[in-house]
C-alpha cells in the first residue's frame, strides 16, 4: 500500500531549488555554518565513479537540506574532491545563492492563468487547510499554487527538526569549491528548475496538499526515515522510498522532476568523460533521486558502455 504524502518529502532529494525556497519563505540568508564536530560517523556517500578509458566523473548524491551533526563527510568525498579538478551541480552555485532567486520563485508560484487558490482547491481540502493553518494564513495564500504551499509546508516542518538550507551538501560542497578555488558550474539553469517545479499537474498539486493534510503528522517521520537511509546510504531503502511509490503517487511530476531532467543531463555527462582533457576528473553533485534505479545516471551512464563502481569505504 503506498504511503501518501512521500511525493512532498522527496523534493529534498530531487531539486537544489529547495535551499531558494528557504529564503522565499523566510528572507534573510543565514550564514555559513561552522564545522560540526559530530559523535555520529559520518554519512555513508551515495558516490559513484563513471570511466572511459582517460577520465572519470564522480557522482554524488546530496540531501539539499542537512543538519549540523551531518558532518563531517566521509573521507571517500574528501579524497574524490581533492582529485576533480573541476565540480558540477544541478544549478552553478552563483544561481543558487542569488538573493533574487527566491523573488523569482515567488512570481512562478502565482496563477498564470488568473486562477486562485480557492478556485482550484476542492472543498474537503480548503477545510482541511483552515483547521490546520487559520483561515486568516490560508487566506494569504490565495495566489500561490499548491506546488509553492506543499514545498512551504515541508520547508517549515524540516526547519523544525534542524535541517538547515546552509548546511546542504550542495551548498557546504560549493563552499569546498570555492576555498580551494575549483571551477564550478551548473547542468541546468535556476530558470529551468524553476519551470520544472511549476510544469506538475493541478491534480498532482492538489493531491499533494490533500495527503499533507489528511496525514499532516506523517511529514516528519517520512522525513527521519529518507534521512536516515540517505545517511545509511541504503540504496534499496531510497529506492522504495522515493522510486517505488513517488513515481506511482506523482507518475507526471516523476517524469518531469527526475526522468526528463536525468535524459538531459547524460549526454552533458558523457561530454564531460569523452570531450575532457586526459586525467581531467569532475565531481558531479546533485540530488540522490537523480542517481537511484533504473531511470537514475548511473544506470543510464552504465547501459551506455561505461565503467561505473561505487566508492563506499563503509561498505566495505
Amino acid at each position: 500500500m503506498l504511503r501518501r504524502g512521500k511525493s512532498v518529502v522527496y523534493s529534498l532529494l530531487a531539486c537544489a531549488l529547495i535551499a531558494p525556497a528557504v529564503y522565499a519563505w523566510a528572507p534573510g540568508k543565514s550564514p555559513a555554518p561552522a564545522a560540526a564536530l559530530s559523535a555520529k560517523a559520518p554519512p555513508t556517500p551515495l558516490l559513484w565513479k563513471v570511466s572511459d578509458q582517460d577520465n572519470s566523473v564522480y557522482l554524488l548524491g546530496s540531501f539539499h537540506l542537512l543538519k549540523a551533526d551531518d558532518y563531517p563527510l566521509s573521507p571517500d568525498i574528501d579524497t574524490v574532491f581533492s582529485e576533480a579538478e573541476n565540480l558540477v551541480f544541478e544549478v552553478p552555485p552563483s544561481q543558487l545563492t542569488d538573493p533574487l532567486l527566491a523573488q523569482k520563485m515567488q512570481q512562478m508560484a502565482g496563477f498564470s492563468d488568473g486562477s486562485s487558490l480557492s478556485q482550484v482547491l476542492p472543498p474537503d481540502v480548503r477545510e482541511k487547510m483552515g483547521q490546520v493553518l487559520g483561515k486568516d494564513r490560508v487566506a494569504q495564500m490565495e495566489a500561490m499554487e499548491p506546488w509553492f504551499i506543499n514545498l512551504g509546508l515541508l520547508i517549515g516542518i524540516s526547519q523544525q527538526m534542524g535541517f538547515k538550507a546552509d548546511q546542504g551538501l550542495d551548498l557546504h560542497i560549493a563552499r569546498m569549491a570555492e576555498a580551494a578555488n575549483k571551477p564550478v558550474s551548473g547542468l541546468e539553469t535556476a530558470e529551468a528548475q524553476l519551470a520544472v517545479l511549476d510544469a506538475s499537474p493541478m491534480d498532482e498539486q492538489i493531491a499533494g496538499l490533500r495527503d499533507f493534510f489528511n496525514k499532516p503528522g506523517e511529514v516528519p517521520k517520512l522525513l527521519n526515515e529518507t534521512h536516515d537511509a540517505w545517511r545509511n546510504g541504503d540504496l534499496a531503502k531510497l529506492n522504495s522510498l522515493v522510486i517505488d511509490e513517488v513515481s506511482k503517487e506523482t507518475p507526471v511530476t516523476y517524469r518531469i522532476i527526475n526522468v526528463e531532467r536525468n535524459d538531459a543531463w547524460v549526454p552533458k555527462l558523457q561530454q564531460m568523460l569523452d570531450g575532457a582533457t586526459e586525467g581531467n576528473d569532475t565531481l558531479v553533485v546533485v540530488g540522490a533521486m537523480h542517481l537511484l534505479g533504473e531511470d537514475g545516471v548511473v544506470e543510464k551512464l552504465r547501459a551506455k558502455g561505461y565503467q561505473v563502481e561505487r566508492i563506499c569505504s563503509a561498505c566495505k
